[in-house]
């Protein structure tokens, strides 16, 4: 597989501007939040089906009804147009209410402390 191409913030910004995504340095953030904990699950099971189809995988956090999706290229260390396109994909899903500050999800370490001393595996 080529390598994608780095993409300039004023690019993605351009490419995103009619929906809800949040650029944050190298990655694009979106919240939304669904009517109830099955809705939230149908649709982490939609994004995944066209993460699937693009080969191109955000990472999930599934809270009850919240739902935050982080997007980046990490082989490129950017933004990438795998990274737009997808995110234009994912805008297109119905039933989700965008929350407007797209929160920061903790870093594993600090998960830990709030699950009983829980550690991801580095190796």
């Amino acid at each position: 597989m080529i390598r994608p191409e780095p993409l300039a913030h004023d690019d993605v910004a351009s490419a995103l501007a009619a929906t809800s995504w949040l650029i944050d340095g190298e990655v694009l953030r979106l919240s939304v939040e669904l009517p109830s904990f099955a809705g939230a699950l149908g649709f982490v099971v939609s994004v995944g089906a066209l993460a699937e189809a693009a080969n191109h995988h955000p990472d999930i956090d599934l809270r009850y009804r919240m739902v935050h999706l982080v997007l980046s290229t990490h082989d490129a260390g950017a933004l990438t147009e795998l990274d737009v396109a997808l995110a234009l994909k994912i805008s297109g899903l119905g039933g989700a209410t965008v929350i407007e500050t797209a929160p920061v999800v903790p870093e594993v370490s600090d998960r830990a402390e709030n699950f009983g001393g829980w550690r991801q595996s580095t190796q």
